[in-house]
């Protein structure tokens, strides 16, 4: 399977605190990945199976960077997809009743998106959990790091500094509520629905 890079150029000069620079420079990391993941893709289909060890052998290191880059590329989408420039609705009275369900309040969870947000280098998750049917915000120190099995991600929130640094510096708090500002809850009611 060839990985295809999803074109985001419409999200550039329309985002609310985050510059032309700044997504022009995040998209080109996000085609970055697609583009390894393709490449890692191709020389798994290659590498003499034969030879994998876990201290070390072509196809070992490919498999252990093959979710890194896979990662890497699909939440950097669902990033993109849950950002708008333009109409970004409301959230859903059924998103929010499953928020209050799960935080006590919107005030609360979105307290802990921010408070999630500050606590890694990595990405914060919304999930709905397949096990308790809550809503949860789990944090990522790496693309392959932390999630826990049976999730639906709802929304990504991506914590590196590349996400920000052109335009807020170390200044992540700022940074997270511009992410709320941009946040396209048409597309977070969407995939809560499904």
């Amino acid at each position: 399977m060839s990985h295809q890079i999803k074109d985001f150029s419409h999200l550039i000069g329309k985002l609310e605190g985050l510059s032309a620079p700044q997504i022009e420079a995040h998209l080109g990391l996000y085609a970055g990945y697609i583009k390894k993941l393709n490449e890692i893709e191709g020389k798994l289909a290659k590498a003499d199976r034969s030879l994998a060890n876990y201290s070390f052998g072509e196809y070992s290191e490919l498999k252990r960077r093959e979710v890194v880059a896979f990662n890497g590329a699909y939440l950097h989408q669902a990033y993109f997809e849950n950002l708008s420039g333009g109409n970004r609705g409301k959230r859903s009275e059924a998103f929010e009743e499953a928020v209050i369900a799960s935080f006590g309040s919107v005030e609360d969870y979105l307290k802990d998106l921010k408070a999630s947000g500050i606590s890694t280098p990595g990405w914060v998750l919304t999930t709905k959990n397949k096990v308790d049917g809550m809503l949860h915000n789990y944090i990522l120190f790496e693309h392959h790091i932390g999630l826990p099995a049976y999730q639906d991600i709802v929304l990504a929130l991506d914590c590196w500094e590349h996400a920000y640094m052109i335009d807020y510096g170390t200044k992540k708090a700022d940074y997270l509520e511009t992410f709320l500002l941009n946040t396209d809850w048409n597309v977070v009611n969407k995939r809560f629905k499904n």
